[in-house]
């Protein structure tokens, strides 16, 4: 998992990667916490390449805004450079894989 506090820094990610995940979350927040490990382990078990970056909104004012995120947890996930799905605050791990399984896949082949 990268830590990256750019706009700038996370756009290049996107752009040069398959698979992203961006994790917005604030240490204040304990579903923040409880979430993102299982999120992970889920990612790693079913998917070989995302690319997953954490974003700390407390650290940062200005990123959570630029991707319209205004509540924690919020995960933003991009296919070939496209936002493709977008949870936030109750949501499951197990539909978030579900969702992504089959495009990824396709994209993939």
């Amino acid at each position: 998992m990268q830590t990256t506090q750019s706009i700038q820094n996370i756009n290049n990610i996107i752009e040069n990667n398959l698979a992203v995940v961006l994790y917005f979350s604030a240490p204040s927040c304990n579903v923040c916490h409880a979430l993102k490990p299982k999120l992970l382990e889920a990612l790693n078990e079913n998917f070989d390449d995302f690319k997953v970056v954490s974003v700390d909104i407390s650290l940062t004012e200005d990123i959570a805004p630029y991707f319209n995120v205004y509540s924690i947890p919020t995960v933003l996930i991009f296919l070939d450079g496209k936002e493709f799905l977008r949870k936030s605050r109750h949501m499951s791990v197990g539909k978030i894989i579900d969702e992504i399984k089959r495009p990824y896949e396709i994209m993939k082949s």
